[in-house]
């Protein structure tokens, strides 16, 4: 199987020859094409790009630099994919690295942006499990061993010009109804800490500063946070633009029923 977005996890995410984008917006170049039926690899980072050790300590978490999330690899495209095509793609692996048999489960700061329970939980926390298999323990969490559903988190096709001028005047009007409300209702486009792929230049800085963040899922997919999205699944993408645009992040090696903390699930690097 042909290995599309091939990652040196000793790198910075903007390291990877533009492999990697953190921001959706439709003029993103596509990174490969591929044939529809193509087997494929995708490798992709944890969603910070790095930023988490594997350490005791919980000052990573709490100093995460969340402008610069989620790193996402892509986008892909598909030959002959047009807007209002329907895009089938089926999950055939999901797996991790064998230098990197580890992921981490945290809880913000609610100075940094909190979770759903801040309030009750307003200190960072971070605890890591080490993979053996489709098993994980955790030296944080002692006495406890589970079995994972390994799954991406996010994957979803690049949005047009008019679906992502929709998303930010809906994001918008939403944030200004409370506009100081920890979590916040949504996040506003901001270029600080975006990386768009392979754009450069002046249509990067421009793209930058409207292209839509990643944190909700959308009508593209998105930051769905469906744990059942695993190996055997077949998810359908609606496409927005030519060649469909296919991009993919933020793998876990578990969750619950959503991600209540915002770093909820085990989150891992690996590939797709």
């Amino acid at each position: 199987m042909k290995t599309l977005v091939k990652l040196d996890l000793s790198k910075k995410p903007w390291e990877q020859d533009g492999q990697i984008h953190n921001r959706w917006h439709p003029d993103l170049p596509m990174i490969s094409m591929v044939k529809p039926g193509d087997e494929f690899r995708v490798e992709c980072m944890d969603w910070t790009g790095g930023q988490i050790e594997n350490n005791d300590s919980a000052d990573d978490v709490r100093d995460v630099d969340l402008l610069q999330v989620h790193y996402l690899s892509g986008p892909i495209g598909v030959e002959g994919a047009e807007p209002g095509d329907l895009m089938v793609v089926d999950i055939l692996d999901v797996g991790t690295f064998d230098e990197s048999q580890w992921g981490f489960n945290g809880i913000f700061a609610r100075e940094n942006g909190g979770g759903f329970l801040t309030d009750h939980y307003p200190d960072a926390r971070k605890s890591i499990w080490d993979f053996h298999g489709i098993y994980t323990t955790s030296r944080h969490v002692p006495n406890v061993k589970f079995a994972g559903i390994m799954h991406p988190g996010l994957i979803g096709c690049l949005p047009s010009h008019e679906l992502l001028e929709t998303w930010n005047k809906r994001e918008g009007d939403l944030i200004a109804t409370d506009p100081d409300r920890v979590p916040a209702l949504a996040l506003p486009p901001n270029e600080k800490a975006a990386l768009m792929g392979r754009m450069k230049g002046d249509a990067a800085a421009a793209a930058a500063k409207e292209g839509a963040r990643t944190v909700p899922p959308r009508e593209h997919g998105g930051n769905c946070d469906i744990k059942n999205l695993t190996k055997g699944s077949k998810v359908f993408f609606p496409v927005y633009v030519k060649d469909g645009g296919l991009s993919m992040g933020d793998l876990h090696f578990s969750q619950g029923d959503g991600e209540i903390t915002f770093c909820g699930a085990i989150e891992m690097a690996g590939y797709l």
